[in-house]
């Protein structure tokens, strides 16, 4: 039972701890969703705003996360089974491992990844800009299904366990517990940008959430032992 929860649970905390670093990518988004909110600007407002983009970017998470549980069906399909889980096992844990390197600043491997993902950007970046400033709590959706596509190895990072789940639905799964732990830390970025801001600059809780990662790494590379 513990092996079959296993990933949701390394999902949702990777999102939870990895969130200095969702602080960095989705910050600018998220700021403007909280100063340049039209009318009053009350707290209960910008709370209404800051769910319905993140509602968004969930939405995209999950999309994704299925089309990559998909791919793991296919690559299940290609060859034989135990072998296909043991390859997929092992590039998840490198990866988790890649990204905590990544998260902590002393190997930005990952770096590269996210340039592949900037060709994709390019061509999406320009309708969520068109959104902005959001005018309704709607268009705070929209933006959001659009972010939700923005490069970031964390995110990619997850996409490679939603693969080696095996499953569509396992897929969405997965990135539906790594973007719940993220939500925090952006509904917290929204309401206390300055809060919010000091604990970027921290170095500590990025070592804390990359050594953290590096060892769900860990674990995850011995499954296959």
């Amino acid at each position: 039972m513990a092996n079959t929860w296993l990933p949701y649970i390394t999902a949702f905390t990777v999102g939870l701890v990895g969130g200095v670093h969702c602080l960095g990518m989705c910050g600018g988004i998220v700021g403007a969703l909280s100063y340049q909110l039209p009318g009053p600007r009350s707290n209960g407002r910008q709370l209404l705003y800051q769910l319905a983009y993140n509602l968004g970017r969930i939405s995209s998470y999950v999309a994704a996360g299925a089309l990559m549980g998909g791919l793991g069906v296919l690559l299940v399909s290609w060859l034989p089974l135990q072998t296909a889980q043991k390859i997929l096992l092992f590039i998840a844990g490198l990866f988790m491992i890649l990204l905590g390197c990544y998260l902590t600043g002393w190997w930005m491997a990952l770096n590269r990844v996210e340039a592949a993902g900037r060709l994709l950007w390019k061509r999406i970046e320009p309708i969520g800009k068109r959104l902005l400033p959001p005018t309704s709590p709607y268009h705070a959706f929209g933006l959001g299904l659009v972010w939700g596509w923005l490069p970031c190895g964390l995110v990619y990072s997850m996409l490679i366990q939603a693969v080696s789940s095996g499953g569509v639905a396992s897929g969405a799964a997965i990135m539906l517990a790594f973007a719940l732990g993220t939500l925090p830390n952006l509904i917290l970025l929204g309401m206390l940008a300055g809060a919010a801001a000091r604990l970027i600059r921290s170095l500590w809780a990025k070592r804390i959430a990359g050594i953290t990662v590096i060892g769900f790494g860990i674990v995850t590379l011995l499954r296959l032992v």
